[in-house]
């Protein structure tokens, strides 16, 4: 029941607005000061490093506060909590403060415990609640208002109550599509507070069907961590990891209404700094890649490189020939790698072992006495023989033979070029590739596996650090110096008129050139979710993965490098698996890393799918797992689904994508790809492509690409060529009303539920 403000112009309508009125006053307020005084920060310039460092961590949360205010303008406030003490506490996105010398507070923020009572309190644990009231707002006018009665004995009533207390729940879930995922803020459901709530710390499993707001939690339990541990999180930053680019442009608007904008959204093809999946690979070159013993095969690949001589290597050395065999490199090889250092990082010990044991070689021919056998070179001849050594081109064409510096995309693109004695014969066949610069979503956990064998040999980053440095500090030298003589002429010009001239104080006379070079550097204004994402190494203040059953050991693995504390939220549902690298269950997952340390949730209630459309979709899976049940709907359209045979596909697509398209909303056709460039033909505005544009009215996705997505009507092509899972997910992602065209006959399962 929708009540308007003109249907409605009471005092309680006024009092809203009057409040509405006042709390945007203060945010404006609050906008203008922010900017000035970032503003103003900036504009400080070169300041010693103490100040630099206060300054730039006031540009940060001032930043970050502008960022928070601009993206929660619409909807800010949502709700009010009467107590049964008298007194009440409007809810919102953020926390609003007046400005008076007790920071009173006008608004509060969704997390903070004290609104937590707007989630929970029913009229059998009213948690001293008299009355809930959710407030609707179109810009910042007021335009409905809800209210619950919690305390029952309560007689005095507004004119606004809901009876079922559903009605903004259910506004919200019937309203059309944007082609993004809008926030539950306002609708946050019990057992959904309970997740978003837990403590931090530790990996926690929520897993749910289709429908059930999994991804939301997860979106509000990461808005919430980062206001329960802003100290923390804030520097380490929050990573949310999801399936692909179109579901993480789907999600990107949820945390930033939530006034949080330090988060991380990624695919696991965009966790390696410098590289982007943009290839494809087949399911089986996929699973392949996957498979948990890929490391120890990288591991082996890696060991390979790390070579013997075959037989022998000859180097050329003050006119003598020095013999590198297979026994003498061995025994170097072996010393090295007893440091079980990286492979990169082992380059400079082994680079040691080798002059050592070709100084030891030239040392015996040049210095043994005939006679007695005795060595006759003191230990500074043992050192110039070395240096010596050091400076021949021919050492150090054996060294890089032997133990050569490899990149991880070197790496991994021989590997894929070359697999064959690493793998069977059907695997190797399904992973060879020539070499090239393209990426797939499945190579990058193979080079950041890569990355960690070999390690990093810094010398030369360190040395262009040091050259920069040096220069930076000449060049600071020379300002003085120029500093110095300015002033010197200047002070023999002045010292017969002022005797005091010599007592001024130039540049040169209170810094030197070091410190001089320190405030010229330039500073870091990058957020920590920004830094984090050049950076391979990052751990992560917490990590929330989406579909989580789909990813692969080997990713797994990159992703819990990225935790090594291992706090995590993953969401999911292992009946939705389609990925052939998938591990599908949570203990196949999480047993390597946390054994049975993890916490499991499940959510039970289908807020999305209308039950018509969910018994469709449950009788596919059941065809293969009899016990197979699905989330609760709560709603019921009415509307069945339907199926239509037909003759001419893309004529039959245009004519029910007519049909289906909704006034307002969004229509997904979810049909096999090799079918999009035919379908697209017919349908005026559709593209097809990797990265969908969700928001316009009518999209054209294949099943992969529409999972953790949600439009009003649906129209699946061809089940009979989708997998038991993809055809689940393509089933469920409907609102409203879900159709279905095909040639020949649907699958027996699908038959059967109409």
């Amino acid at each position: 029941m929708e009540l308007s403000n003109n249907d409605f112009p009471d005092d309680e309508f006024r009092r809203e607005q009057e409040f509405i009125d006042g709390l945007y006053a203060r945010v404006d307020a609050l906008r203008g000061g922010t900017e000035t005084s970032v503003a103003d920060a900036l504009a400080q310039g070169h300041t010693p490093q103490q100040a630099r460092l206060e300054r730039d961590v006031l540009v940060a949360e001032r930043s970050g506060l502008l960022a928070a205010l601009n993206a929660v303008d619409g909807s800010l406030c949502f709700g009010r909590i009467d107590l049964t003490t008298g007194t009440h506490h409007h809810i919102g996105r953020i926390g609003i403060r007046a400005d008076d010398t007790e920071l009173t507070p006008i608004l509060i923020d969704w997390r903070a415990p004290v609104a937590r009572p707007f989630y929970l309190a029913t009229g059998h644990t009213p948690m001293g609640l008299r009355r809930r009231r959710h407030i609707t707002t179109e810009g910042r006018a007021v335009t409905a208002l809800h209210d619950e009665i919690l305390d029952l004995g309560d007689q005095e009533r507004t004119g606004h109550e809901d009876p079922t207390g559903d009605a903004v729940l259910l506004a919200a879930l019937n309203s059309a599509r944007t082609g993004r995922m809008g926030d539950i803020v306002r609708t946050i459901q019990a057992e959904q507070d309970r997740i978003i709530r837990a403590p931090h710390r530790g990996v926690r499993v929520v897993e749910g069907g289709p429908g059930t707001g999994k991804t939301a939690v997860a979106l509000h339990r990461a808005a919430y961590l980062l206001y329960e541990h802003r100290e923390l999180l804030a520097r380490r930053a929050v990573l949310i990891v999801g399936p692909n680019p179109a579901f993480l442009g789907y999600i990107g608007e949820v945390l930033p209404s939530l006034g949080e904008t330090g988060v991380l959204l990624a695919t696991v093809g965009e966790l390696y700094p410098g590289v982007k999946a943009t290839a494809t690979d087949t399911p089986e070159a996929a699973a392949v890649k996957g498979r948990a013993d890929m490391a120890d095969v990288l591991a082996a690949v890696v060991r390979d490189r790390e070579a013997l001589p075959d037989p022998v290597i000859a180097i050329e050395h003050d006119r003598d020939i020095l013999m590198l065999d297979d026994d003498l490199v061995r025994v170097a090889r072996e010393r090295t790698r007893e440091a079980k250092l990286p492979h990169n990082a082992a380059r400079e010990p082994f680079e040691g072992h080798i002059l050592n044991t070709l100084t030891d070689m030239v040392a015996e021919r040049i210095g043994t006495d005939p006679f007695d056998g005795t060595n006759l070179l003191d230990p500074s001849d043992i050192t110039q023989i070395r240096e010596e050594l050091a400076e021949n081109p021919e050492v150090w064409s054996a060294i890089d033979q032997l133990w050569p510096r490899i990149t991880p995309q070197r790496l991994v693109a021989d590997f894929l070029a070359e697999p064959d004695g690493y793998l069977s014969e059907a695997d190797a066949a399904a992973v060879r590739r020539p070499v090239t610069r393209s990426w797939t979503t499945a190579d990058v956990p193979l080079l950041d596996e890569a990355a960690e064998l070999l390690g990093e040999d810094d010398r030369l980053a360190r040395a262009a650090a040091e050259k920069e440095r040096e220069e930076q500090v000449a060049y600071a030298q020379t300002v003085l110096d120029i500093s110095y003589a300015s002033r010197t002429y200047e002070f023999e010009d002045k010292e017969e008129d002022d005797p005091e001239a010599g007592e001024v104080l130039s540049a040169h006379d209170i810094i030197d050139a070091e410190r001089m070079a320190e405030r010229h550097e330039e500073d870091d204004h990058r957020s920590a979710a920004e830094r984090a994402a050049a950076d391979r190494t990052w751990a992560f203040g917490h990590i929330i993965v989406d579909e989580a059953q789909e990813l692969s050991p080997m990713a797994w693995r990159l992703l819990m490098r990225r935790s090594p504390t291992r706090s995590m939220t993953l969401v999911g549902d292992p009946a939705q698996t389609a990925d052939a690298a998938g591990v599908g269950s949570w203990s196949g997952i999480l047993h390597p890393y946390v054994e049975d340390r993890w916490e499991h949730t499940r959510l039970a209630v289908n807020y999305r799918t209308p039950s018509e459309i969910m018994d469709v979709a449950a009788a596919v899976v059941r065809a293969e797992h009899p016990g197979f049940e699905p989330p609760s709907s709560v709603r019921s359209t009415g509307v069945r689904p339907w199926a239509r045979a037909t003759d001419d596909l893309p004529g039959a697509v245009a004519k029910a994508v007519a049909e289906l398209t909704p006034e307002e909303g969004r229509l997904a056709v979810i049909a096999p790809r090799d079918l999009h460039r035919a379908l697209a033909a017919r349908l005026d505005g559709v593209t097809a492509g990797k990265e969908p544009d969700l928001t316009q009215s009518v999209v054209l996705l294949d099943p992969r690409q529409a999972k953790g997505l949600e439009f009003d009507s649906v129209l699946v092509v061809e089940p009979s060529r989708y997998g038991t899972s993809d055809l689940y997910v393509a089933l469920t992602r409907a609102t409203q009303t879900l159709g279905i065209v095909h040639t020949g006959e649907l699958p027996q399962a699908l038959a059967t539920a109409f």
